[in-house]
């Protein structure tokens, strides 16, 4: 069982996973947010890896991840800071990021160097399912990672079972069609959580896109098995001195 598996078989309601991206503020402050996120009682840690074209992301994760790149943030960098990281950090680990980069970096190398490190799964929204299923699964596999699937409101019922059938650890929920740090209209999501709830499926359900503050966790909670926090973080990070505090400070606010 996967240390993603083991905290849902633990925890099922009010997960929290807060994404993050690797080299944001600063080249070297990747691993202090992690461990400050582990300390402040967030369940995952979904770790960004910047890349200059994110299909997914609004303006604010867009600007930290020029910021890193210009830091000197890559793949490589990465993986040298993550190689003793489960010494102080315990919780689950997950990157996301773009085909692109991880192509150039070379698929199988980077799954094998990720396992290595003690990552425990991918997000790699722009991963289609044919090659997933034909090409790169079989690979992901292979080292021990989970992968997680997004879904959207739009997504038919007999994709979102066949995209449960293929991911572990859990399904990402997106609340809507748009990129991420809109505000969202959390009826319309609720609908969409119950009907996802309803489906009953293999996995549990995160829904992350427009989660920014204790009430909008809370209410994503209601139908789903907890969320996630990406662009309300990070805007917290934005110039804090002290980004041990920020982050304590930030995630006591949500759970608190």
């Amino acid at each position: 069982m996967s240390r993603i598996q083991e905290l849902f078989k633990r925890k099922n309601k009010k997960v929290l996973n807060v994404y993050c991206t690797a080299g944001y503020p600063a080249l070297d402050s990747t691993l202090t947010i992690m461990r400050a996120l582990q300390e402040s009682g967030a369940d995952l840690v979904e770790l960004g890896m910047p890349y200059s074209d994110p299909l997914a992301d609004g303006p604010v994760i867009q600007a930290s991840s020029t910021i890193a790149l210009r830091n000197g943030m890559t793949i490589k960098k990465l993986f040298e800071q993550l190689q003793d990281f489960r010494k102080n950090i315990s919780i689950p680990v997950i990157l996301m990021g773009y085909m692109n980069p991880v192509l150039q970096y070379g698929f199988e190398k980077f799954c094998a160097d990720a396992a290595a490190a003690g990552v425990d799964g991918l997000i790699l929204p722009d991963l289609p399912e044919y090659e997933f299923e034909t090409e790169y699964g079989p690979l992901i596999k292979k080292h021990g990672l989970d992968f997680i699937f997004l879904v959207t409101p739009e997504t038919s019922e007999e994709r979102v079972r066949k995209l449960d059938s293929l991911s572990t650890g859990f399904l990402y929920a997106v609340s809507s069609s748009s990129t991420t740090g809109k505000d969202k209209d959390m009826t319309a999501v609720d609908d969409y959580l119950n009907r996802l709830q309803n489906m009953r499926l293999n996995n549990p359900v995160l829904v992350g896109f427009g989660i920014r503050d204790k009430a909008s966790f809370e209410a994503a909670g209601v139908h789903a098995n907890g969320a996630i926090i990406g662009t309300a973080f990070i805007k917290a990070l934005e110039g804090a001195r002290d980004v041990q505090a920020a982050t304590k400070q930030f995630i006591t606010a949500i759970l608190n």
